[in-house]
């Protein structure tokens, strides 16, 4: 997530869990963190808008970001050896964001690249949608209640309320 910023408030998960007292704010807070870590992890997208970078081969092929879905492809950086990066003008390399949200890049020679931008479903906690929303508030609240480790399984509806944003991809 974007600088503490959290897909849903300590306040929801706290009603949601019925928690009255505010001492327990930095578990919940945590677990809020877990949570949304689950989801982008079962969904495969990144849930609010941040920045990557991802270092790919150079070779003159499409390549496939790892992170989606992609809102900016900002910077295609060449790596040498040592490390040390030189911007590649925008002759130089191909970018594409495809309709789903994946980014591509396209690099000819030899080497490595560093691509940086900005991937995320949402700006802001207000932009994710609403069962991405409730399914996280549900695993908050459950990891809450169960934090001793004798809860069992996190509840159905967590999945259910995901499954139609998850993206799976093929190796």
């Amino acid at each position: 997530m974007a600088d503490n910023e959290l897909p849903v408030s300590l306040a929801e998960a706290q009603a949601f869990a019925r928690i009255e007292t505010g001492e327990e704010e930095a578990l919940l807070a945590g677990l809020i963190r877990s949570a949304s870590g689950l989801c982008e992890a079962f969904t495969g997208q990144v849930l609010m808008a941040r920045s990557f970078d991802e270092v790919l081969p150079a070779g003159g092929a499409w390549q496939r970001l790892g992170a989606t879905p992609v809102r900016t492809i900002e910077t295609v950086e060449r790596l040498a050896a040592d490390g040390t990066a030189a911007a590649l003008l925008p002759g130089e390399y191909k970018v594409d964001i495809d309709s789903r949200g994946d980014g591509w890049v396209k690099v000819p020679g030899e080497g490595r690249v560093r691509v940086s931008g900005q991937a995320g479903l949402a700006g802001d906690a207000n932009g994710v949608p609403e069962p991405l929303r409730q399914g996280i508030v549900r695993l908050t609240a459950h990891l809450y209640a169960n934090r001793d480790g004798e809860g069992g399984e996190p509840p159905a509806a967590v999945t259910a309320l995901w499954r139609p944003y998850r993206r799976m991809r093929l190796a």
